[in-house]
């Protein structure tokens, strides 16, 4: 951990009592701050309030209100990522011109490890961990942590990592709004697509917030970008970093890349590409991704293909998890917009029996229509998109439409719409916020409802 002094004796205002909010409060104050947390939960909820309250922290629970500015006079704002900055309370710290900064930018602040960032609309948190898993291969000196996003507050990490280690951060749009100096030496883009449009507003915010991760490099850097959009090939001109492509339709051969079937960085033949024990196309451009990173950093090709033959997947991400009378099910909670749920479809040879449906963002789902005709036969719906969903299942011409009002009740109809050899799918195309807290709750409850109607446990 470096040893800063820019915060001390400053008044700080954290948003957001999360798990990002309480870490960020908890370093603030070892680095000398006054701080100040408000959270919009009652005071009897926020979990950390004794703890926080013990090492000196203020706790205020209930609505932010901009009565903060008046009560206080802050130097600083650290707000939780997901509070948009459109709320009243943020919009006047901006009229006050105040910093409004994210906890990982605290983080990257006191951080003495090298830096791996990865960014994108799906694939963040495989192949951030993938990268670790790689350069946690012959090493004779530190460790890579992973950290960010992937649900690991990053301050708690960089506050033990040494320069021997790596940190590899998974960085969210939300996340890198709020950064001012973060620095990472490898950058990766793992690809854009329209997310978060409530939050961001317009396609090009969220472009552009996504593009944040590479603003601070420079040419001792290096920029990790898939290839397989042109607009993505653009933006990678953008960088000041070194641009390393990965390719899984071998556009270009100058980092990592999928020809025939066989995985390559430059012309040096890695693996095959169904050697990869995760399936579908979208782990591919993980690994390939991964790849990239881990030929920056010196591993070795065998090092390279012992993570990517062993490793299974992470947590409702396409996640195995067991096998009943013939039928494979997998767990793809993490799946919160059409493209991740093509992408999983996309990655089974076998039937689908597909679990779908969630918040309504306002959108329809015709861009899944192929992806359902070629690869499901019966789908089960439940939330407030299910009739939405109806209407591809529809126009895709699958027979078989369940539609229910929860998970619960989805289970137990995909299951009996099932086959042996047929793989059951919950891959929902939507965030989880209509019925539940994190799509992580989500995923949790299918694996119990799995559970119980098949009477196996999970396959760890």
């Amino acid at each position: 951990m470096k040893k800063i002094s820019k915060y001390e004796n400053k008044n700080v205002l954290v948003l957001g009592a999360g798990k990002s909010g309480t870490n960020a409060a908890k370093l603030l104050v070892k680095l000398g701050a006054k701080v100040l947390l408000s959270d919009s939960k009652p005071l009897d909820q926020i979990t950390d309030k004794n703890e926080l309250e013990k090492i000196g922290v203020d706790v205020i629970g209930g609505k932010q209100s901009v009565q903060l500015f008046k009560d206080n006079q802050f130097d600083l704002v650290v707000k939780n990522p997901g509070i948009p900055y459109d709320t009243p309370v943020v919009e006047k710290a901006k009229e006050l011109g105040l910093p409004i900064i994210v906890e990982v930018e605290l983080a990257s602040e006191i951080n003495s490890a090298e830096l791996i960032g990865v960014t994108g609309s799906n694939g963040k948190t495989t192949t951030t961990t993938m990268i670790s898993k790689m350069l946690n291969m012959e090493r004779d000196n530190g460790k890579s942590h992973v950290a960010g996003n992937i649900g690991i507050p990053a301050s708690t990490v960089t506050e033990k990592a040494s320069k021997d280690d790596d940190v590899v951060m998974e960085l969210s749009s939300f996340m890198l709004l709020g950064i001012t100096e973060l620095h990472p030496h490898i950058a990766v883009l793992t690809n854009i697509f329209s997310n978060h449009l409530d939050y961001h507003k317009t396609r090009k915010n969220y472009v552009e917030a996504k593009m944040r991760i590479t603003m601070n490099q420079n040419s001792d850097d290096f920029f990790v970008v898939n290839f397989d959009s042109e607009e993505w090939r653009k933006l990678s001109e953008r960088s000041k970093a070194q641009v390393v492509p990965f390719s899984r339709k071998g556009i270009s051969q100058a980092g990592s890349y999928e020809k025939d079937g066989k995985l390559y960085f430059k012309d040096e033949y890695i693996m095959d590409a169904n050697e990869i024990k995760i399936p579908g196309e979208q782990n591919v451009e993980n690994a390939l991704a991964a790849i990239a990173v881990a030929k920056i950093k010196h591993r070795s090709n065998d090092a390279i293909k012992h993570v990517l033959t062993t490793f299974g997947g992470v947590r409702h991400r396409v996640q195995y998890i067991l096998t009943s009378d013939g039928r494979k099910v997998y767990n793809d909670s993490k799946a919160t917009d059409i493209e991740a749920t093509q992408m999983a479809l996309r990655g089974f040879n076998e039937p689908v029996v597909l679990l779908a449906g969630g918040l309504d963002r306002g959108y329809k789902f015709d861009k899944l229509v192929p992806d359902l005709k070629k690869h499901v036969h019966s789908i089960v719906l439940f939330g407030e998109t299910k009739h939405l969903l109806e209407d591809a299942a529809k126009k895709a011409g699958i027979k078989n439409i369940k539609l229910v009002d929860n998970l619960d009740e989805a289970v137990p109809f995909a299951y009996k719409f099932s086959h042996p050899g047929d793989i059951v799918l919950l891959s929902p195309a939507n965030a989880s916020w209509d019925q539940f807290s994190t799509f992580e709750v989500r995923g949790d409850q299918f694996i119990k409802d799995i559970e119980k109607i098949t009477g196996k446990k999970e396959e760890q």
